[in-house]
């Protein structure tokens, strides 16, 4: 069965927030979905089937905290167990971290992961390429911990390989940009 990924829209929430409760314990209200669809509507996503039923989303939004680099959060993520083990999670993620990085110029993504969410763990670290920024004591309403995880975006930067003939031109590229500006 073909499963579609696409941006998510308002005329979704409904269906994410109940994919959210269906999937997860931690839940949120109808305010918090229309908060980040307002916010960074660039980060929602989700996974359609072919009778149009959202069977899976990720919520996601940039941080504001001034002092840090420009960061994205993942929120929350959820496929329904009926598509598990498809690849979905992978490509809503992949959707979101994109935009992330290329409209907002985040250079990381952060989320928290339960200790005990092996299966999320293993996507996050193996597939995802995650690592372990932090352990949150107590973090989830039932005490459990938190692992605080990132994943940091590749600069995209101009290709230089180490011949001077390449680094010169960008320098003198950068200095002539200096002048000009």
């Amino acid at each position: 069965e073909m499963v579609c990924i696409r941006q998510a829209t308002v005329e979704d929430l409904l269906s994410m927030q109940n994919t959210n409760l269906w999937c997860l314990p931690e839940n949120y209200q109808m305010k918090y979905y229309f908060y980040h669809m307002l916010s960074w509507p660039q980060l929602l996503w989700v996974a359609e089937d072919s009778n149009k039923k959202i069977v899976g989303y990720v919520l996601a939004k940039m941080e504001e905290d001034e002092t840090q680099p420009p960061h994205g959060h993942i929120t929350s993520l959820a496929v329904l167990r009926t598509h598990r083990k498809r690849g979905i999670a992978t490509m809503l993620m992949q959707c979101s971290q994109r935009e992330m990085s290329d409209v907002f110029s985040a250079e990381y993504v952060s989320l928290h992961v339960r200790r005990s969410n092996k299966a999320a763990f293993h996507l996050y670290t193996e597939t995802l390429k995650y690592e372990i920024n932090d352990v949150e004591k107590g973090y989830y309403a039932d005490g459990e911990d938190a692992y605080d995880m990132r994943c940091y975006f590749r600069k995209k930067e101009v290709d230089v390989d180490d011949s001077p003939s390449d680094l010169e031109a960008v320098t003198d590229a950068l200095k002539q940009a200096e002048i000009t500006a």
